[in-house]
This record gives C-alpha cells, structure tokens and sequence, in this order.
C-alpha cells in the first residue's frame, strides 16, 4: 500500500502547487491579472511590478509555502506511511511543476522561483539558505531578478553535489534548476539585448517619451520653428526700417 500512499503524496502536492497565487491575491486586492502586464509570468516579481508591495510579499510567501508545506508533510508523516526519500523528493518536485503547469488555471504557470525555494528549505534547510544568499547576492548586485534566479538554480545543484553528494533530494534539485533555467529563456535574451526590467520596476517603466517633433518633422522642431521666427522677425523689421532706394534715370 505505500506505493499508493506514494502516488496519492505526488498528486496532492501538484495540485497544491497548481494554485497560483500571483492571480489569487492579485485578484482578492484588486489588481490587474500578473499574466497581462510585464514579463506575463504570474509570480511576486510581476506582481511588484503593479506597484503594490504587499501584494507581492502575499504572493511571494504563499508561492513558497506551497513548495515547503507538501515536502513538510511528507517528511513528517512519511515514516508511517511507508514514504521513502526519495519520494519526499518527488513529492517536492512535484509541487514545483504544478507552479509551471497548474490545472487550475489551463496550465499557464511562472517560473517557480519562490515555490522552488520553497521546496529546497524544506528537503535541506542548508541547502535552502546557501541557494538564497547567490540570489540575494546576485540581486543586490546587479538588480535582475531573473540572472539572480539563473545563477542560483546553477549554483544550487552544485552546492548539493559538492557537500552533500548524490543523495534522493538531487532528484528533485537537478529537474528544478534545469527548468527554472529553462523557464527563464526569454529572459535570458532580454538580458542579453538589455531589454530586461530590473527589480522594483513598474510594468510600462523604462520607456522614454518620443522626443517633441516640429512642423520640419525632425526632433528639437519647436526650437527650430522658434529660432526661425525671431529669425524672421529680425529680419522682416530691418527690411521695413530701410527706405527704398529711387532708380536713377
């Protein structure tokens, strides 16, 4: 019976996982749906970009809960259950895909950061606090929360590796950095043109008005129009102040 014990840990947390808080508490605040501004990725980084912080710390602790809560359960009542570690880890995997694809919500999910932070505390809360202090890191430096993302997921399978080794949780560790990674593509393509938003950036910012274009057509046109006319005042008013000259015969 521990293999459906098993099977029914692995579906409870990917329906946990498939709740995508990002359009729950922006809806319950009022907010316009995360998926139609910005990156379009319902998680806190879109949310924050609708200017509201507390929405965005709703977001970001419900996301990770969601990956914490389910692996909790699993560790805690596993033992009686007949759960192993390896399905400890599944069950944590499993709440991460769920963010990606939720069924809830036609399988449009974010990226998983946060739910996958989630996950990492609770399979090993040292492996958790070394993959968040690259991200904070990473963040505080340069101000991009998806290189901060990128580089943590890299860093958090090294890290499993070379401390701990090649234990059950690398089970779900390896798959979660390969498809942050690989959610994170069109971001990497921003980063690399210069186009990506930075942290705290509200969705529309970063866009600079079209310079004021004159009657000529050309940038600075009002100036030119301006100069031209004091131009052509001068010019008109001298014209007037000299008498024509009489035609000799």
């Amino acid at each position: 019976m521990s293999w459906l014990a098993a099977i029914a840990a692995i579906v409870a947390a990917y329906l946990v996982g498939s709740l995508s808080f990002a359009v729950i508490v922006s809806r319950a605040m009022g907010l316009a749906d995360p998926r139609s501004y910005g990156s379009g990725n319902p998680g806190a980084t879109d949310v924050l970009r609708s200017g509201s912080r507390a929405a965005a710390l709703a977001t970001l602790a419900l996301d990770a809960l969601k990956g914490y809560v389910p692996v909790v359960l699993a560790l805690v009542f596993g033992a009686r259950l007949g759960l192993g570690e390896t399905t400890v880890a599944l069950v944590g995997l499993a709440a991460f895909v769920g963010h990606l694809w939720p069924v809830f919500f036609r399988f449009q999910g974010g990226k998983g950061v946060a739910t996958a932070a989630g996950v990492l505390l609770a399979l090993n809360p040292w492996l958790g606090a070394a993959t968040l202090a690259t991200w904070v890191i990473v963040a505080a430096f340069f101000r991009y929360a998806s290189l901060a993302a990128i580089v943590a997921a890299a860093f958090a399978v090294f890290y499993q590796l070379l401390i701990w080794g090649a234990e059950p949780a690398l089970l779900a560790v390896a798959p979660m950095s390969v498809l942050l990674v690989w959610r994170h593509e069109p971001n990497i393509r921003k980063l690399l043109a210069g186009t990506e938003s930075r942290i705290g950036q509200k969705a529309g910012a970063g866009h600079t008005a079209a310079p004021a274009v004159g009657s000529a057509g050309h940038p600075g046109g009002q100036r030119h129009a301006q100069g031209h006319g004091h131009g052509h005042a001068r010019g008109h008013g001298h014209d007037h102040g000299r008498q024509p000259k009489k035609s000799r015969r």
